[in-house]
This record gives C-alpha cells, sequence and structure tokens, in this order.
C-alpha cells in the first residue's frame, strides 16, 4: 500500500539533531527522511517528491527548484536566507521561512565575548610560557573598556543585543544601520552615526548585517584602510561580508590589530586557510548561534513553520509571501 502523506526532507542539520523535529512533522501526518547532505543531486532525487524541504546550509537554487515540483515550502535552520534564491521559490509558489530571532541572545553575547577576547588580546596571552615568553607583549597592549569605542555594523536584532551588552561597558557605542527601524526604541548609550564614522572611528568593529548583494564583501581593502591600525574586527554574521584576502593584507601589514571571525564564506574552511592559523585571528566554528536552548529550539521552530504552514496556509517566520500572488 503506497503512503499518501506529504514528504518533508531534511537536507543538512550539521551538529543539531533533527530528532525532534522529525517526531514533530511525523505527529503531523509527514513522512520524514533526513539526507544529511548539500549536495544537489542528492537533494534532488531524495526530494523529487517532497512537499517540504528542511535546509540547514544547503544551495538551493533555482535549477534545483525546478527538479522539484511538488515543493510547497523550505524551512530553514538559521536567520539568514542567503542560501536559498528566494526570488525563484516566490514565483513557484514556495514559501521560505527561518527561525526569525531565536538566537539573537547568543548571538550578540558570542560578539560581545570576542570583542572582550580581542581588547584583553587573549589569543595572544593564552599559554603565555609556551607559544610567548612568561613577559611577552603584543604589538597592541590591551584595552581599558572605559577608554574604547565600540562600532556595530547593522542594528537587527543580533546587534540590538549587542550593542545592549557593549554600551554600560565601554566609553562609547557607534552604530550604523541601513535599515529602517524608527518603530524600534533607542538602546541607552547607543550613538547611531554613519558608515563611515563606525568604520573610521571604532577601537572594535562587529558586523551584524545581512548577505546580500549589497553588503557581499563590504569588508573590502579600501574599507579597512580606513579603519585604525589599532582595531579590531569581529564577524558572526556571513563570512561573505569579509574580503578575506584583503583582512590577511590588513592584518600582515600591521593595519589592524586582529579579527574574531565566527563565520567563513566556505564552511567548514579548508585546513590551509591562512586566516585559521594568524596568530592575530580568533576562530571559532560557526557557533555564536549555540546553546542548551537552541541547540533544540532550532530544529523545532524550523518543524514548527512546516506545521503550521500545512495547519494553516502559512509559516510562523517567512520571508516571502506566496499567499500574495494569489490576491
Amino acid at each position: 500500500m503506497s503512503d499518501h502523506r506529504p514528504l518533508a526532507v531534511y537536507t543538512d542539520t550539521d551538529d543539531l539533531d533533527p530528532r525532534i523535529g522529525v517526531d514533530l512533522l511525523t505527529d503531523n501526518g509527514f513522512r520524514v527522511e533526513v539526507c544529511e547532505t548539500r549536495e544537489p543531486e542528492v537533494i534532488a532525487h531524495a526530494a523529487a517528491d517532497a512537499t517540504a524541504l528542511l535546509v540547514g546550509y544547503a544551495p538551493i537554487d533555482e535549477n534545483l527548484l525546478d527538479r522539484l515540483p511538488g515543493l510547497r515550502i523550505i524551512a530553514l535552520l538559521s536567520r539568514g536566507y542567503d542560501n536559498v534564491d528566494v526570488a525563484a521559490a516566490t514565483a513557484r509558489g514556495i514559501w521560505v521561512c527561518t527561525v526569525a530571532d531565536l538566537a539573537a541572545p547568543e548571538v550578540g553575547a558570542h560578539a560581545w565575548a570576542l570583542s572582550l577576547a580581542l581588547l584583553r588580546r587573549l589569543p595572544f596571552f593564552a599559554g603565555s610560557g609556551n607559544s610567548h615568553g612568561w613577559l611577552e607583549r603584543p604589538r597592541v597592549l590591551p584595552r581599558r573598556l572605559s577608554e574604547v569605542t565600540v562600532g556595530v555594523l547593522g542594528l537587527g536584532s543580533t546587534g540590538r543585543t549587542y550593542a545592549a551588552l557593549a554600551a554600560p561597558a565601554v566609553g562609547r557605542v557607534l552604530a550604523y544601520d541601513s535599515g529602517s527601524r524608527s518603530t524600534k526604541p533607542a538602546i541607552p548609550g547607543v550613538q547611531t552615526t554613519d558608515f563611515w564614522t563606525v568604520i573610521e572611528q571604532s577601537d572594535v568593529v562587529s558586523l551584524h548585517l545581512p548577505l546580500t548583494d549589497d553588503t557581499r564583501g563590504i569588508i573590502d581593502g579600501p574599507v579597512l584602510a580606513r579603519m585604525r591600525d589599532d582595531a579590531y574586527l569581529v564577524n558572526v554574521a556571513r563570512g561573505a561580508l569579509v574580503d578575506d584576502v584583503a583582512l590577511l593584507v590588513a592584518l600582515d601589514d600591521h593595519r589592524l590589530a586582529g579579527a574574531a571571525l565566527d563565520v567563513f564564506d566556505a564552511e567548514p574552511p579548508p585546513a590551509d586557510d591562512p586566516l585559521l592559523r594568524h596568530p592575530d585571528v580568533l576562530t571559532t566554528p560557526h557557533v555564536a548561534y549555540l546553546s542548551d536552548t537552541t541547540a533544540a529550539g532550532y530544529v523545532t521552530a524550523q518543524a514548527r513553520n512546516v506545521v503550521a504552514w500545512r495547519t494553516d496556509g502559512r509559516p510562523e517566520h517567512p520571508i516571502n509571501d506566496v499567499a500574495a500572488l494569489s490576491c
């Protein structure tokens, strides 16, 4: 007897356990397959009859969508959606949804922790006596927080969390936001200003921007050249916001004191990526979102989007509006 339940297919979940999501989908009338792949050919074969696609970081482009004629919803395992061709999905009547701001507290806190580590020169001092002599000191000394200016690029949920953590601790917080957030309350101690003021006057610049055509490579050679040579860069957003080659040159030429990177353009980055072993770079493996709360919460929120769509005709956190097309 054939199984007529709609098919939901997980592409990739990385280090998260999808079982809680699988159970939720199964309890709500789906049959579920878990592929653990980012390969388009494998996805196209496994999801040929799928109604729902639950995606981590697998690229979902127009060519792949053409091979999934029954697909009606793509539920992402993140806040970002740059790995999906949203316009192509919308044109085909496919909802695209995210976990929204679920991990904003974690991502903001992780960026602030990285900032503190850089300002206190922990990458240099960790293991002193082994990697460095006990009395050896870095080129740029640790900073007194009350004399530091912190810069925030992007005032979405994670940028606001980061700014709110930094403001009571440092001398000044400068923030630039390209979006319109007039309905959001002001953050005490945070001064909104233009992009170049943040770049030129900050001791730390923390990135909290979405990856779009306009922001891809926004931190390039000319931008890095206008940062202070004793400043730091923190990126917990998307790797492709930063021109890695330009960043490496700036670090090697001592035109930047250091960087902390939780994200890379290619993940995982190749083992020979020079940024991984650079003495002035602190790296973490795309874990800014991770906590005991989000490990289960991400998987649950992803599956709930699919269940909400089947129950109510609309996911909980869509980033497009397929319903409007039929109006």
